[in-house]
C-alpha cells in the first residue's frame, strides 16, 4: 500500500469518519504498530482488529461504559506475558486507533465503571446494572464480556464452569433484554480461550526452560 494511500486512510478515520474495511484498519494497525507480534498472540490481534472493525460500522453501535470495561479488560487478560511489555500499551492503541476508537475514552470509562462497582456484593452489583441500563445498546461479545467482567469482581462472586448455574446473568440479560443463550455462549467460549492461551504459556514456557537445560548441559 502506498504512502499516499495511507495518508488518505489516515484522513479519512480521523476527519470524516467514514466506514473502514478489514483492510483498512489492518493497513491502519500495521503503520500505527511497526513491531513483530509473538506468535501466540497473533491471532488474538487479529480476532480483535477484525471485530472492533465490524462494530465501528454498524449503525446501531454506541460506545458505553460495558462495552469499554469488556473490551479494555479482556485485552489486558489475553495480553498477559506479553513480550516485550513496554509494547502493550502501544498494542492497545493501534488496535483502537485503527478501528476509529479512542482508546484513551475507553480507558478512562473502564477505569472509572471499575471503581464504581467496586467491592460490591452480587446483589448490589446487580441492583448498579439495573438502575443505570442504557437506554440503546447494540449488543456484541465485548459488552457481555464487559457485563460478566464486572459481575466476576464482585466479593462474592463464585465462577462456575458451567454459565447456566451463575444465575445473575440471566436476571440481568433480561433486564438489559440481551439474548441469555448468546451471552452464555459468548462468554464460555471466552473462559474456554483463556484456559487454552494459559495452557499454550505454560507449554512454551516450559519449552523454553527445557532447551535451556539442554544447552547448559552441553
Amino acid at each position: 500500500m502506498s504512502q499516499v494511500t495511507l495518508w488518505l486512510l489516515r484522513f479519512t478515520y480521523k476527519i470524516v469518519k467514514e466506514k473502514l474495511t478489514v483492510s483498512d484498519s489492518k493497513a491502519l494497525f500495521h503503520e500505527e504498530f511497526p513491531f513483530v507480534i509473538p506468535s501466540l498472540y497473533k491471532r488474538i490481534v487479529d480476532e480483535m482488529l477484525v471485530e472492533l472493525n465490524l462494530l465501528n460500522n454498524q449503525t446501531e453501535f454506541i460506545q458505553e461504559k460495558y462495552f469499554c470495561v469488556g473490551l479494555r479488560e479482556t485485552f489486558n487478560e489475553l495480553t498477559k506475558g506479553y513480550e516485550p511489555k513496554m509494547n502493550i500499551e502501544k498494542l492497545f492503541k493501534a488496535l483502537c486507533k485503527s478501528t476509529n476508537f479512542q482508546a484513551e475514552e475507553i480507558i478512562k470509562s473502564s477505569q472509572n465503571t471499575l471503581k464504581d462497582y467496586k467491592n460490591k456484593s452480587l446483589k448490589e452489583i446487580s441492583n448498579l446494572i439495573i438502575e443505570n441500563k442504557p437506554n440503546n445498546h447494540y449488543y456484541s461479545r465485548i459488552f457481555s464480556l464487559g457485563i460478566y467482567k464486572i459481575i466476576s469482581s464482585a466479593k462474592d462472586f463464585i465462577d462456575e464452569e458451567d454459565i447456566n448455574k451463575i444465575t445473575i446473568i440471566k436476571e440481568i440479560t433480561e433486564v438489559l433484554k440481551i439474548p441469555l443463550s448468546r451471552t452464555e455462549k459468548d462468554i464460555s467460549l471466552y473462559k474456554s480461550n483463556i484456559k487454552k492461551l494459559n495452557q499454550a504459556k505454560s507449554l512454551m514456557e516450559e519449552t523454553i526452560r527445557s532447551e535451556r537445560e539442554k544447552r547448559n548441559k552441553k
